[in-house]
């Protein structure tokens, strides 16, 4: 959620931002309006218990009970107040940040940069479905069958394919030196910490799934009503509240995890070659990226989350571009949205398969996620070995800053692994960086 502070103070920029994400600007008056009753509210029992105190030097028994009762009507309306304004402060988006593109959708997204060449072919290339039944690797058919349309059977070569990619992110993400090397040409010595890998529950709480701000849509989740639970939609769902409530010593930021969990989404709306083969599937495995930092590392490291992501499509030898998403397509949580899109031969265009989402500290506030800055050596009387905060003097808990990721979309990294190395005798040759995870240099032979 927003800062109350600027609600409050500048209510006219917060709606300019909101409505430029599609969001009703009503929002910010109405909360503005029940803000303004609680506040009343609370000065009314303030005063209430200022009476109360004078009542009770005074021992007027009887008015002292007709004040006490008034003072619990007041606590009443005020937990109802409450509970009406923060249900609006928690529907009002994040605003977008200052470089992001103004547009109603994806239409107005901006390209960054491209990387690497689109191959061309001597011969027609066919869509990874085709190609993957033909090597019998990808069962579609049979998934309907048990489970429903938009489920597939991964086989042989395809499920190798997609242990090798887990084990090469994996392998890559957990390593200092490589680690340090991705972060220095983010920013000459970015924090060079590796993530922890996690396998995280894919079952979420309604309540703590809202405070992630992710729980809309509900139509495009799945919910479970003997458990009260929604299967997640993202590794990320999860990884989040990883440290709800608590706050984190300043020194041991950032923190970055890396979840790997299979995900559930309806997909609902979507039609044509997305529902074809397993680009747009209900169930999917997915790699995804989490960190915490201080609020001045915040977009840094969502930069340094999109050159990992780079860095893993240029080893993979994949063409792809960096996007960036206007207001429009971005998430009710997100400051700033970056995708990469990776080249499909068969579509022959480009298609998303990476996010990478800044979120300030909009879902930190909801979650209740803090930072407790370091005590230098001047302020607690001793010699430390820490270096000072260099953005600002933080003596107060601030809120941390979050950002997620993909790392890996197996599904739709291995459409574009299936189509990119394609040979016209129907065979994949598998990229250098994974033939040692595959234990081979071609699928189909």
């Amino acid at each position: 959620m927003l800062d109350i502070a600027l609600l409050r103070e500048h209510p006219d920029e917060v709606k300019k931002g909101i409505a430029a994400k599609n969001a009703d600007p009503k929002l910010v008056d109405d909360f503005l309006a029940l803000d303004q009753t609680w506040r009343k509210l609370r000065q009314e029992l303030d005063a209430k218990r200022a009476e109360q105190k004078k009542l009770s030097a005074e021992r007027d028994i009887e008015s002292g009970k007709k004040n006490k009762a008034e003072m619990r009507q007041l606590e009443e309306r005020i937990a109802e107040a409450e509970v009406s304004r923060d249900g609006i402060w928690l529907k009002i988006p994040n605003l977008p940040s200052a470089d992001t593109p103004i547009g109603k959708d994806e239409s107005a997204n901006q390209v960054l940069r491209t990387q690497g060449k689109p191959r061309e072919f001597p011969f027609e290339p066919k869509d990874h479905l085709a190609l993957g039944e033909a090597l019998d690797i990808i069962d579609t058919e049979r998934a309907s069958m048990v489970s429903g349309t938009r489920f597939a059977y991964l086989k042989g070569d395809a499920a190798l394919l997609e242990f090798a990619l887990i084990q090469y992110a994996l392998e890559l993400l957990t390593n200092p030196k490589i680690i340090e090397t991705i972060a220095a040409g983010v920013k000459p010595g970015y924090h060079a910490k590796p993530f922890v890998p996690v396998v995280p529950p894919v079952m979420i709480k309604p309540d703590v799934f809202q405070r992630m701000a992710r729980l809309e849509p509900k139509e495009e989740r799945y919910y479970i009503p003997s458990d009260d639970a929604y299967l997640i939609g993202s590794a990320e769902h999860v990884l989040g509240p990883l440290h709800m409530a608590e706050t984190i010593p300043e020194a041991e930021l950032p923190i970055r995890y890396l979840g790997f969990s299979t995900a559930f989404r309806r997909e609902a709306g979507s039609y044509g070659k997305d529902t074809r083969g397993i680009f747009r599937v209900h169930q999917f495995d997915k790699l995804e990226m989490e960190s915490f930092t201080a609020p001045e590392d915040g977009v840094t490291e969502q930069d340094f989350f999109v050159a990992v992501q780079e860095y893993l499509m240029w080893s993979l030898e994949l063409p792809y571009r960096v996007v960036i998403c206007a207001t429009g397509d971005q998430g009710d949580p997100d400051a700033r949205h970056l995708d990469i899109e990776t080249w499909m031969p068969s579509q022959k265009q480009y298609r998303e398969t990476h996010s990478a989402d800044y979120m300030g500290d909009y879902q930190a506030r909801r979650l209740g996620t803090r930072i407790k800055p370091r005590v230098t050596g001047q302020e607690s009387g001793a010699r430390s070995q820490e270096p000072r905060v260099t953005n600002a003097e933080r003596r107060e808990p601030v809120f941390a800053h979050m950002n997620d990721a993909t790392a890996i979309a197996v599904g739709r990294t291995i459409i574009a692994i299936m189509e990119n190395y394609q040979r016209e005798d129907g065979k994949i040759d598998v990229p250098k960086v994974l033939q040692k995870f595959m234990g081979k240099e071609v699928i189909g032979e």
